[in-house]
């Protein structure tokens, strides 16, 4: 299983050993802000973004590995831990932590209905037309579209 000091090494491009000394720091309470000014030489220059990357994702696997282990332990107090199981808990999950494609959009059908009770038109044709039905004189919005409609034809 690799550590999460090798895994976010990996993720940042950076060597172990200036992960292992940024951890260190900000194990011993210093801040993102304070490392990045004072504590270059410490960490191999790693920068602001760097190490505010490196918190979260260390703050991120910490918690996942935490949570994993209280779950192998809640299995195995009801005795259900199969080997099987507790081989899955503990392999690594980096390429699940991954995030998922999004589900394509879904487009809407022959029956889509447009709320505009003109029909279904995107143009605005059927819109204009229902405006000056009733002997009102017609926006100048509706003339421009129907002047412009009327040159198309």
């Amino acid at each position: 299983m690799t550590s999460v000091n090798q895994l976010i090494a990996g993720e940042l491009g950076v060597r172990e050993a200036q992960v292992e000394a940024a951890v260190a720091l900000l194990d011993g309470g210093a801040t993102v802000p304070f490392i990045a000014r004072y504590r270059k030489e410490a960490t191999g220059s790693l920068d602001d973004s760097q190490l505010r990357l490196l918190e979260e994702r260390l703050g991120y696997l910490r918690e996942l590995r935490d949570r994993r282990a209280s779950v192998l332990e809640s299995i195995r107090a009801q005795g259900k831990l199969t080997p099987q199981l507790a081989a899955a808990g503990v392999r690594d999950v980096h390429a699940r932590d991954k995030a998922l494609p999004a589900p394509p959009r879904r487009r809407p059908g022959p029956d889509y209905r447009s709320r505009y009770p003109g029909g279904r038109s995107r143009s605005g044709e059927n819109r204009c037309a229902a405006v000056g039905s009733n002997g009102d004189a017609k926006p100048p919005a509706c003339q421009l579209f129907e002047s412009e409609l009327r040159a198309q034809r």
